[in-house]
């Protein structure tokens, strides 16, 4: 078998497995507690997924181009990034069962009319005395408001893994320089690795999503989700925190 495609097989497997590290797990459990719908919670792991390999795959080419190493310190600190961040998740989860979940009202971001279900741009006569104007302004679809409602624009998630997977450069690339000499197989392992990543990630969201939107439908169970995923985060974070230092 070819070095390249070797690398490749390689990559790919030890991404599938690199989405299962405890640290990522408990980072994208949280982030999916919040969502109420089956497939917003497996779109999680794909931008979860793909933020990790913007971040892994830049810095990566990086190192692996110019046979750089990332000073312990450094990779040092950014473990605790991530431990920090994780607390950070905890938080936020424990701020929405402190405010009962429904931070935003369902007809909150509702206009008093609609065209259709299409977004649209148009003006409402406005007048001052004598003086009329114009205010133009745009209508979003009410699939969008409802993505917007629903926190199905999982832009957190894109953060989360931009961050781990910055964490996580160091320890692949020193991976990468130890045992291949081309620099296309390099590139070529970081890319699949990043593919096996989103993979493994996005199906195992899947599998947390289903259970948990059937238990969100049920009120009182909302809270209960949201207390445990804090408690969970913000627990493991100090732990993680505390076995880096």
């Amino acid at each position: 078998m070819s070095p390249i495609l070797s690398a490749g097989l390689l990559g790919f497997v030890l991404g599938l497995q690199h989405a299962t590290d405890g640290d990522h797990l408990v980072a994208v459990a949280t982030i999916v507690s919040r969502e109420r719908r089956f497939t917003a919670g497996a779109l999680v792991g794909a931008f979860w997924g793909l933020g990790h390999m913007l971040t892994l795959g830049l810095v990566g080419v990086i190192l692996i181009a110019f046979g750089l190493r990332v000073p312990p310190r450094l990779e040092t600190g950014l473990e605790l990034v991530v431990a920090a961040m994780l607390v950070a998740l905890g938080v936020l989860r424990l701020r929405d069962a402190a405010r009962g979940i429904e931070t935003v009202p369902s007809d909150h971001l509702r206009a008093d009319h609609e065209h259709g279900g299409a977004e649209i741009v148009h003006s409402h006569a406005h007048g001052h005395g004598v003086a009329v104007h114009l205010h133009p302004h745009v209508h979003p679809s009410r699939r969008l408001l409802a993505a917007w409602r629903d926190g199905r624009l999982p832009l957190r998630a894109l953060l989360v893994g931009a961050v781990h997977g910055m964490a996580g450069s160091a320890a692949v690339s020193l991976l990468v320089l130890a045992t291949l000499r081309s620099a296309w197989s390099a590139v070529l392992y970081l890319g699949v690795f990043g593919l096996g990543t989103i993979l493994g990630m996005t199906a195992l969201t899947a599998a947390m999503a289903f259970p948990l939107s059937l238990a969100l439908r049920l009120r009182r169970t909302r809270r209960l989700v949201a207390l445990g995923a804090g408690v969970g985060s913000i627990a493991f974070g100090i732990v993680y925190a505390i076995r880096v230092l």
